[in-house]
């Protein structure tokens, strides 16, 4: 069961709250689905310490992929694209922040695209002490993947795993929880027909060229940026990662309470960094 003293990131996948070929849609039961699922494990847990983080699936990564901001930011035209990625991203955010809302989540916003500043896509510099103040309070920070201003490409796109490493580094969170589409890391993909159950630095070596990028419109990565991002937590701060379905809403509160559920978990190894 969840330790009272520890604290988790929750990350509900973008392809998994909106339709992933159909621009600026959401799956509206999902994240209601999701929604209360939170509430449920605050209810059984009120200790519960949580950062909640989603991606923007078919909002921000639509016009992102448009205006290759990811990669820089420098021309008039490029700069009205940050801007309109940073308002898709948002668009979504209220959406997901309206939903835990209405499912009785006390939930406060922190947009990165206001209060981060990168260098070269890695976060520079975060004011924190308004986001742990409220998780003192026993709010819910809400993130999310965002367009962000970086001292050396100008504008970029920074991922909610590229925050949650971030977050990490000063929070030191126990376990990160991905919930995504798939019902884990494919071993095989796009065949899709095993699943890994365990993930270590020693056994990614072996399997991260079997691992694909994501089947949606993803401009930071896919699944295989996502497990080498939480295999360096692992390194680092000894997080424990899951990878795991949030098709189905009590898996996302068994794993907030601490319960094992199906699909791949991330774990420490000994030997450094885990290069792209």
């Amino acid at each position: 069961m969840q330790s009272q003293d520890e604290l988790v990131f929750l990350k509900w996948g973008g392809s998994l709250i909106t339709v992933k070929d159909r621009p600026f849609t959401v799956r509206e039961d999902v994240l209601r689905n999701l929604a209360h699922a939170v509430a449920q494990a605050r209810k059984q847990a009120p200790d519960l310490r949580l950062v909640l983080g989603h991606g923007s699936g078919s909002f921000g990564h639509t016009v992102a992929r448009r205006y290759r901001t990811r990669e820089g930011v420098s021309t008039p035209i490029q700069w009205r694209g940050f801007a309109e990625v940073a308002r898709a991203a948002a668009r979504l955010h209220q959406r997901v922040l309206d939903a835990l809302l209405e499912a009785d989540v006390p939930v406060l916003s922190f947009p990165p695209s206001a209060t981060v500043l990168a260098q070269d896509g890695q976060v520079l510099s975060w004011f924190l002490d308004p986001l742990t103040m409220a998780l003192e309070q026993g709010l819910v920070p809400v993130i999310y993947g965002d367009a962000v201003l970086d001292r050396e490409r100008g504008g970029t796109i920074l991922s909610t795993e590229d925050l949650f490493v971030a977050l990490a580094a000063r929070l030191k969170p126990r376990r990160i929880l991905l919930a995504g589409r798939e019902p884990g890391v494919w071993a095989d993909y796009p065949h899709n027909t095993r699943l890994l159950e365990v993930i270590t630095p020693e056994t990614w070596s072996r399997w991260q060229q079997a691992v694909g990028p994501s089947d949606a419109p993803d401009v930071t990565g896919g699944m295989r940026e996502k497990v080498r991002l939480m295999l360096n937590l692992a390194l680092q701060w000894d997080v424990e990662g899951w990878i795991f379905s949030g098709e189905h809403p009590d898996r996302v509160m068994n794993a907030l309470l601490g319960q094992p559920v199906p699909g791949t978990r991330i774990t420490r190894a000994q030997y450094g960094e885990v290069q792209p």
